[in-house]
């Protein structure tokens, strides 16, 4: 069995993206995350950050394209901050 960040034998990025909403869009925008090819989880927060979204992607390439192309391009989300896992339980 593959283990969580693991696919045949490979060390897959899984990121952490905590994103910021525009005031009363958070639903909308952790809706429109969940549909993003690659997201795992995703949910709503209270603090400093709305929403946090678990992330895989098979290379560094692919991580950055849903960060920036699909995660940020939605609207009403103001902001991210990305944290990529360094080591995986």
């Amino acid at each position: 069995m593959i283990g969580q960040g693991e696919r045949r034998g490979l060390t897959v990025p899984i990121t952490f993206v905590l994103i910021n909403a525009e005031i009363g869009g958070e639903e909308e925008v952790l809706e429109e995350i969940k549909k993003v090819e690659g997201v795992q989880e995703a949910h709503t927060v209270y603090g400093v950050y709305d929403i946090i979204a678990k992330i895989e992607a098979e290379t560094m390439d692919k991580l950055k394209e849903v960060v920036t192309w699909h995660i940020r391009r939605i609207n009403k989300v103001r902001s991210t901050l990305t944290m990529i896992v360094v080591e995986a339980p």
